[in-house]
């Protein structure tokens, strides 16, 4: 897999993605990240991203030409172009497992007061990663990546991730390791009895329980 994210804020990806679980998919070969400062491909003589809205109103938009032509640089038929913005559809498990499957995915990130409408025209799908405002689309396209690259075949064991929070729409059950008694409080005999039937129906009740009282949103669905 290979992603291109778009930004004008390329140092704050400095470090983000070299360590952890992300680093070792990179060393492995089996993703490939790369950071493209879009204000590269301006054409104004001073490399300006951004200009005054029409109608007025405050703060500066992103133009069209420099985000245009560098997606089109990249762009391939097997590329799939995400704009990340408050008004995208909700970021969901279900999405990161769809587009962990994609060969190359273009992020692009907002920032300032907001983008020119016609910058959707080019893109594939508009995402959200909650109801709440970010000075930039940067941290929203580190989130997503990261989200993906962890479903990536081989980057972590199947079974870890088909156990996740929000698979099937119920959240993860409780763990515990060492030591048994830590302050009193005791790890539940049934996860120290060998018996894996009773083990597995115990997770999958106190899943259901833990979904009830911290999300029951999810079990509407």
């Amino acid at each position: 897999m290979k992603i291109d994210i778009l930004t004008i804020f390329p140092e704050m990806f400095d470090h983000v993605f070299s360590s952890s679980i992300i680093s070792r998919a990179i060393k492995e070969n089996k993703v490939v990240i790369n950071i493209h400062n879009f204000r590269d491909f301006s054409t104004d003589p001073h490399h300006k991203v951004d200009d005054t809205p029409y109608g007025g109103g405050n703060g500066m938009v992103l133009t069209c030409q420099p985000i245009f032509d560098c997606v089109e640089h990249l762009k391939t038929e097997e590329s799939i172009v995400i704009l990340l913005t408050p008004d995208g559809i909700p970021y969901k498990q279900k999405i990161a497992y769809e587009l962990s499957s994609k060969k190359h995915i273009i992020l692009i990130c907002g920032h300032y007061e907001g983008f020119d409408e016609r910058i959707r025209t080019i893109c594939d799908l508009e995402l959200s990663i909650g109801d709440y405002i970010l000075t930039g689309g940067e941290l929203a396209s580190m989130v997503i990546t990261d989200s993906i690259v962890r479903l990536i075949p081989g980057v972590i064991e199947t079974s870890s991730h088909q156990n996740d929070s929000f698979n099937n729409n119920l959240l993860d059950y409780p763990t515990y390791t060492k030591p048994r008694n830590f302050r009193g409080m005791e790890v539940p005999e049934v996860l120290l009895s060998g018996d894996h039937k009773k083990i597995e129906e115990y997770r999958k009740i106190e899943s259901i329980k833990k979904t009830k009282e911290k999300r029951p949103d999810l079990l509407e669905k």
